[in-house]
């Protein structure tokens, strides 16, 4: 479903991010861990095996990685009912989590590197600058920058908030050409695919965005509410002209039939501001 769009501006999407060089993939914290909030190691080297799909086709790749506080709950057992507790939690999930990533990537004789990132990163034009040199110096070297938020130090006022629109800013930031957010959820879709088994995937946004939001907004409940940033990330980007995907991450070779414009997910359309107003 991508009523309101014409199907060769679709086609041209997908080849668009297919050809992408430089990508940024972000996972959410469900796509790394179990349901008692540990590490999953098969679904984080299906992320790094995905990954390393993109790898062997020459193209640059940064990772945005959610997980930290998540895989600090499922390491020790400790209340995260406060600001501190979370904080807390996420220095414990966090080295284990690069731990792990270390260990995947190097299967494939890779090496990784963590950047931790508060708003005031983003926002602090020398502090960016010094972000996006670190990036571009260690994709040179081919290691695979993972970024994350400094979820320990980041209080209300330098939390970027969501990973998902981290990912976004970096997409635009690092003049990356494709951004693919990876999620439980395979795409946008009319309802809760959770709990309505009559939702249908909408396979690209565009211009139709207004409308696709109208339905967001309506079919939005506690559990999946999350898809509203991934929307407004996807968005953001592909009013710069980039496209951006949504897309299930536990889809077998996701990233690889994104690298080979198959129709996948939902993809949002490069736009350059034109809306359904």
């Amino acid at each position: 479903m991508h009523k309101g769009l014409e199907e060769s501006a679709v086609t041209e999407a997908r080849q668009l991010a297919a050809n992408a060089d430089r990508v940024i993939v972000k996972a959410g914290t469900n796509s790394l861990t179990d349901e008692d909030s540990n590490l999953d190691d098969e679904k984080l080297n299906k992320l790094v095996d995905d990954i390393e799909d993109l790898l062997e086709r020459d193209k640059e790749v940064i990772l945005v990685s959610s997980g930290a506080i998540g895989a600090g709950t499922g390491r020790i057992e400790q209340a995260n009912e406060t600001v501190e507790e979370s904080q807390a939690l996420s220095t414990v999930g966090q080295s284990h989590l690069m731990h792990r990533y270390t260990e995947s990537f190097g299967r494939y004789d890779r090496k990784v590197a963590q950047l931790l990132l508060t708003q005031h990163d983003l926002e602090n034009p020398e502090r960016f600058t010094n972000f996006r040199n670190t990036v571009e110096t260690l994709l040179d070297w081919g290691v695979v920058p993972i970024i994350n938020e400094n979820d320990a130090v980041a209080t209300e006022e330098i939390r970027i908030g969501d990973n998902d629109m981290l990912s976004a800013a970096a997409t635009m930031g690092v003049d990356a050409n494709l951004l693919v957010t990876l999620t439980d959820v395979g795409g946008v879709y009319t309802g809760n695919p959770k709990h309505d088994p009559d939702a249908d995937r909408i396979e690209a946004v565009g211009t139709n965005y207004d409308t696709v939001q109208e339905i967001i907004s309506e079919s939005t409940s506690d559990g999946f509410g999350g898809i509203q940033t991934k929307v407004e990330g996807a968005r953001d980007v592909s009013e710069h002209g980039v496209p951006a995907f949504i897309a299930k991450s536990t889809e077998p070779d996701i990233l690889e039939k994104i690298a080979t414009a198959k129709p996948v997910g939902t993809i949002f359309v490069p736009i350059n501001g034109v809306s359904d107003d």
